[in-house]
């Protein structure tokens, strides 16, 4: 099938179709991942984005049971690879590649020079394209779900090229419908009395909440705008998700935010988390050139030499620490921040995923550091 990836700075890639036979538009990033891509390709942060892969040989051990999944589906727009293998060996492997994209409706691309492609994306920055299957038009909206009690966004408009998924709400694309509670809340590892963590879901990863279920934490994960307050909803810690796009979208859910820490309540932020975080303490976020995607982003714990190999996925960075607020992390490329504490409150942030699935377990013991705090 005739196919290519077209940029928006004019930049065409010929390329093979071994997805669904739609053409869609979104924003093209790449990551570094060697290994992981059904938990890349189900990770809410990556949605509205066309995923560009530079580890060359992609589908060598097919699909994995949903259980493993980082969500319920694929969230990216579209896939570019250098070499899919549709011959995958593996145990636990259920179909190839190829027939997961097509049940999804989700368009990818076999092309040749990722190399040049995420070199391109390197210097000049996340750049909005599209991929075009055998001159199709992108559809409005195509493979956008409406949303509850909220009149969907225009789209594309058929002709029409480009479409910066940044501009809408993605949080509230992908968050949960309703609560939903996980766990048993047994003290064992807690000390006396039951604990419970109110997630608010920004587009949250599946192992965050497997996580703190192993460490036998009662977990009310809520929708992004979700205000226990006004439920009479009792917890004793918050955790704010990743999630994608631009934090500043999430207005309510910076509010809800804001009334937990006046009570003073244990929060901890991952990733869009931290964003939220340092806007509803007074700081500020701004987009980055091309962001942290991939499994090896080395992190430095600020005002010692330790230094963490962590699994990084978003776009967007805190700009400005909040008053109150010390750097708790910092990117040990770019000298970007990676993480946020309070001087004497019970508030942190990390930008990156202790969670790590895929990538190094490095920093899983935040999650003690947060029920200690608890």
């Amino acid at each position: 099938m005739k196919a290519r990836l077209i940029l928006k700075d004019g930049a065409a890639y010929e390329g093979a179709s071994f997805g669904a036979p739609v053409s869609i538009a979104g924003e093209v990033v790449f990551t570094t991942g060697m290994v992981g891509y059904p938990e890349s390709l189900t990770d809410p942060s990556y949605r509205g984005q066309i995923l560009v892969l530079t580890y060359p040989l992609v589908g060598n051990y097919g699909v994995p049971d949903k259980k493993t999944w980082e969500s319920g589906k694929i969230q990216v727009a579209g896939l570019i690879v250098s070499s899919y293998i549709n011959t995958p060996s593996h145990h636990s492997s259920q179909k190839t590649l190829g027939q997961w994209l097509k049940e999804e409706g989700v368009p990818a691309l076999e092309i040749s020079d990722t190399r040049g492609l995420t070199l391109r994306l390197r210097d000049k920055g996340a750049i909005l394209g599209k991929i075009e299957i055998d001159d199709q038009n992108v559809g409005a909206g195509l493979g956008r779900p409406r949303i509850k009690n909220e009149r969907l966004k225009a789209g594309p408009a058929l002709g029409v090229d480009f479409e910066d998924p940044n501009l809408r709400n993605l949080s509230a694309e992908v968050s949960i419908r309703k609560p939903k509670t996980y766990g048993s809340g047994s003290s064992a590892k807690l000390g006396t009395g039951k604990k419970t963590v109110l997630l608010l879901d920004c587009g949250v990863k599946q192992n965050i909440i497997r996580e703190l279920v192993k460490r036998q934490v009662k977990v009310i994960v809520a929708p992004w705008d979700f205000d226990p307050f006004a439920k009479k909803i009792k917890f004793h810690g918050l955790l704010i998700s990743n999630g994608p796009g631009d934090p500043k979208m999430c207005r309510e859910t910076i509010a809800v935010v804001k009334k937990v820490m006046l009570r003073k309540i244990p929060i901890f932020g991952i990733c869009l988390g931290n964003q939220i975080l340092a806007l509803a303490a007074g700081g500020d976020t701004a987009k980055m050139k091309f962001g942290h995607r991939g499994q090896n982003q080395p992190v430095g714990l600020v005002g010692s030499k330790k230094c963490f190999l962590t699994t990084q996925n978003h776009g967007f960075e805190v700009k400005k620490v909040p008053s109150g607020f010390n750097p708790w992390f910092k990117n040990l490329n770019d000298q970007t921040n990676e993480g946020i504490i309070h001087k004497s409150l019970p508030f942190c942030s990390v930008q990156f995923h202790p969670e790590a699935c895929p990538g190094p377990t490095d920093t899983a013991w935040l999650f003690d550091e947060f029920l200690e705090k608890i």
